[in-house]
């Protein structure tokens, strides 16, 4: 039996969960992210979540979408791309970096085991590589010698940043030990960031002319 299409007021319904799950994560982290908790500051029940979304993997999915759109929305203000790798790379590593510090918590339910046992839906974690990793690729393609070779740089230089970004994170999280290198504050990080990828970028093996 085909499935009926959503009325409109189902989707303004499963929006309007979804806009107070995307609240409920950043304002309280991944612990708020209970049916009840949700339901709640959806202003419904919790058979409203039931109803929407099958249950609270359902809404975890759907709110798994939500973010990397959010992100997509976000690198899609980055100029394009010039064919110079460095500042290519640099301009989107620091829009990725700008998205994480903006919700930690946010981040860390995209990129990290942030929900014990939530997998995401093999589908949603296509969406992740296209609105991150993919792009990145693009950007490192023109400075190595192939399209193989960019893969696996970018993957480098994506590991790079999300090291950096979530060190940096904890970092800022906590009391710096006495005689820490790094000053308190965004400058020390922001420069560190930047010639974490700098040193990355230049120590890959370099396109010859022609190639």
């Amino acid at each position: 039996m085909a499935t009926r299409p959503a009325g409109p007021a189902e989707t303004l319904g499963r929006e309007r969960f979804l806009q107070a799950a995307l609240n409920v994560l950043v304002e309280q982290g991944v612990a708020g992210l209970t049916v009840r908790g949700l339901a709640g500051a959806a202003g419904s029940s919790t058979i409203g979540v039931y109803t929407r979304f099958g249950g609270r993997a359902g809404v975890l999915d759907a709110l798994y979408e939500r973010t990397f759109e959010l992100l997509h929305d976000e690198l899609a203000r980055l100029p394009a791309i010039s064919g110079d790798a460095l500042p290519d790379v640099l301009a989107f590593g620091r829009m990725y970096r700008e998205f994480a510090l903006e919700s930690p918590a946010r981040y860390a339910f995209m990129f990290e085991r942030a929900v014990p046992g939530y997998d995401p839906d093999p589908d949603l974690r296509l969406l992740a590589q296209r609105d991150t990793y993919d792009q990145l690729v693009a950007r490192v393609r023109p400075a190595v010698a192939s399209a193989r070779d960019a893969e696996r740089a970018g993957y480098l230089l994506w590991t790079t940043m999300h090291g950096l970004v979530s060190l940096e994170l904890t970092n800022r999280a906590r009391t710096p030990p006495p005689g820490w290198f790094l000053k308190p504050g965004n400058d020390s990080y922001a420069t560190i960031f930047d010639d974490g990828i700098t040193t990355t970028l230049t120590g890959l093996p370099r396109a010859t002319p022609g190639q």
